[in-house]
């Protein structure tokens, strides 16, 4: 993906509010250079006068080692994925005498979608700081295009909160006619605005795929582009972005498109139910039926019935079961 140096100065810039940059804070450089949030860290802490700690390999496969080095170095900004930092809560849950002495001020999320519900723990320890930060983003509009800021009562749903867009981003969440849909419905993510990079190099067939022309005027001047992400979000009531899924599992059964996982997203904001995923199953040739696997201790018969109040009849699960735990491989 061809990015800009001004795609990435107007990514510092249009977290300038958002994270308070200040001289002297400690960063860490945990992600590979492979991987873009490396250049968030990167730049984020030596454009503003901050020191960057750059963490040894062996150390991001070590979340005890790793919360030791935070405490040492007296890191302020951390950035990881969610999975990454579900473990680290485990090691500061083994070694409280050294989650007592981190002097975070943020922790940075990206890269895969968080589960608000496993980090509600680490709230309640750590009410004040560090501020929990959840971003989605994507290489092709460099690295983050939204901000929200994690807070108690999002961590009783299993939704992924994202947040609104940075300032000179624009979201569209849109169906397959490229028309926006209403709050609360499902649609693609289009991503706008002056992060969306310069495209594929040397592929400009999927350039033109996925960079598409922008019909929509809230980004300025004509001729602009947007990026089509291929996720699947929808607005909340608060007018923030919830992430739902990725477009490409989308399924169709008896004429009908489905997303199993906008069915997943609604098992997950029952109470009891703690993760779900949603598949598609022919035990008989030409007799696909959807299944919903779940953790927790919700009861099947009852969330079968909330769900009928809920979803579209075509979206409802032919069974409900309940599971020890879901497989992750």
């Amino acid at each position: 993906v061809a990015i800009t140096h001004h795609n990435i100065t107007q990514l510092l810039a249009s977290m300038a509010t958002n994270l308070a940059y200040a001289p002297g804070q400690v960063w860490t450089l945990w992600h590979s250079y492979a991987f873009d949030v490396s250049v968030w860290e990167m730049w984020g802490a030596l454009v503003h006068g901050g020191r960057l700690v750059v963490v040894p390999e062996r150390l991001t496969r070590s979340p005890a080692d790793l919360l030791a080095l935070l405490v040492a170095e007296r890191v302020n900004v951390l950035s990881q994925t969610p999975s990454a930092f579900y473990a680290l809560q485990a090691a500061e849950a083994a070694h409280p005498e050294l989650g007592s002495q981190l002097q975070l001020d943020a922790v940075v999320f990206g890269g895969e979608a968080l589960e608000p519900q496993r980090i509600r723990t680490w709230l309640g320890n750590h009410p004040q700081t560090p501020r929990l930060i959840n971003m989605y983003g994507i290489t092709e509009t460099t690295v983050h295009a939204s901000f929200r800021q994690i807070v108690e009562r999002d961590t009783h749903s299993g939704v992924s909160p994202i947040g609104a867009p940075l300032a000179g981003a624009a979201f569209f969440v849109l169906d397959r006619w490229l028309r926006p849909v209403p709050a609360g419905v499902v649609g693609e993510l289009y991503v706008a605005g002056a992060g969306v990079g310069c495209g594929y190099v040397r592929r400009a067939g999927l350039t033109a795929a996925r960079f598409v022309a922008c019909p929509f005027g809230e980004t300025g001047a004509p001729g602009i582009r947007m990026y089509r992400s291929g996720d699947l979000v929808r607005w909340g009531a608060d007018g923030q972005l919830q992430y739902v899924g990725r477009a490409d599992e989308q399924v169709k059964i008896r004429g009908y498109r489905i997303e199993p996982a906008e069915i997943a997203a609604a098992l997950t904001e029952l109470d009891g139910v703690e993760h779900a995923v949603v598949i598609v199953r022919e035990d008989r040739p030409g007799d696909r039926r959807l299944v919903a696997y779940l953790t927790g201790n919700a009861d099947p018969s009852a969330t079968q019935d909330h769900l009928t109040t809920h979803l579209p009849h075509y979206m409802l699960p032919a069974a409900i079961v309940v599971v020890p735990a879901l497989p992750l491989t």
